[in-house]
């Protein structure tokens, strides 16, 4: 695989979070161009992604003891560079409820100086926590779900907090089925399948069934269109670089039809899907006022960062170099004064010395 076509393997992943993301801020900006019935679903909306159940003991506390400020005024705290990792599932029904992360990114934004930079976080790369065995990336917040619900986003901050030492202020969490059911919310897409597509795997529910050729589809066969990977039978196989085309096709065409809604049915249906689909341990309160206040947080340019990859079955391996130049943008968004730690000592990392 060309070095360009590893570049573009991730950048799909980034721009689905900036795409969800962006996606949110317009269903708060729309709905308050409405009053009563859509400003009620986003506030319900938000309730629902600010999910109480993800709290640590010491957010639960503030919650309930410290005052709501009002919700047109920011804080002096919400205008302090903060950090987030962004997590995609897929717990779809038949999926066998893995929780694995297929998607990560480390997201730091400075409200003050309206900036923001982003690094995906490849769901395969090797990572060796100490006196414990490999696993990819994508293991971890599974893990901590399992073992407890209620402070697995605590512990996979705090581990890759560690793990990248960078403060990790919140998680949000995507599960990634509230694509599909976004996809039916607008009425489908119309897409090339640029083959035969055949799949099915009785383990987790997939039964894709897709004729090469121009044609319309619902939601759930457009998730089937952008996650096929290879027929039953070896026939037909689909490159990561092919997947991120019809991905970017289809969220092209999504976008498209977001932007042009106009019913207060059809907004308040999208509404329910995110605040189904989305959650986060950001509390409440601070989360509207966010996102009434979505002009003054939003960053004028999101800085999307890229470090090259290297499989070798059934890890990725990152670029040390390239991973030294990320992590310096994301302290600098943060106003944090460039530290040089051995990163290379818990993930699989490689020099361009040493690729050979």
């Amino acid at each position: 695989m060309s070095r360009s076509k590893k570049k573009k393997k991730w950048s799909i992943y980034r721009k689905i979070t900036v795409s969800l993301a962006s996606i949110l801020g317009l269903f708060i900006l729309i709905a308050g161009s409405y009053a009563g019935f859509l400003h009620h679903k986003a506030m319900s909306a938000v309730h629902k992604i600010a999910a109480s159940e993800y709290y640590s003991p010491q957010q639960r506390e503030a919650a309930e003891t410290v005052p709501e400020a009002e919700p047109e005024d920011v804080t002096e705290d919400d205008m302090k560079p903060m950090t987030f990792l962004l997590a995609g599932t897929d717990n779809r029904d038949g999926s066998g409820g893995t929780m694995n992360t297929d998607v990560m990114m480390l997201v730091t934004l400075n409200p003050a100086t309206k900036s923001a930079s982003l690094l995906s976080i490849p769901r395969d790369l090797k990572i060796t926590p100490p006196g414990g065995s490999s696993h990819k990336a994508n293991y971890f917040y599974a893990h901590n779900y399992i073992q407890d619900r209620a402070t697995a986003m605590t512990e996979t901050k705090k581990f890759f907090s560690d793990l990248f030492h960078i403060p990790i202020d919140y998680m949000v969490l995507i599960n990634f089925d509230g694509f599909r059911q976004a996809i039916d919310a607008v009425g489908g897409v119309d897409v090339n399948v640029d083959m035969e597509m055949h799949y099915i795997d009785t383990a987790d529910g997939t039964h894709i069934d897709l004729n090469k050729g121009f044609q319309h589809l619902d939601g759930q066969k457009t998730l089937d269109f952008v996650r096929y990977r290879k027929s039953n039978d070896g026939s037909s196989p689909s490159s990561d670089f092919d997947r991120n085309k019809r991905q970017q096709e289809v969220l092209n065409q999504m976008l498209d039809k977001l932007t042009s809604l106009n019913g207060i049915g059809q907004w308040g249906n999208i509404l329910d899907i995110v605040g189904d689909n989305v959650k986060t341990d950001i509390p409440e309160k601070r989360l509207k006022r966010w996102l009434l206040n979505f002009n003054k947080m939003k960053p004028d340019a999101t800085n999307l960062l890229t470090v090259e990859g290297d499989w070798k079955s059934p890890f990725v391996y990152w670029n040390k170099e390239e991973l030294d130049q990320a992590m310096e943008k994301l302290y600098a968004t943060l106003d944090m004064k460039p530290k040089k730690y051995n990163l290379g000592r818990y993930m699989g990392l490689y020099t361009k010395s040493k690729q050979k």
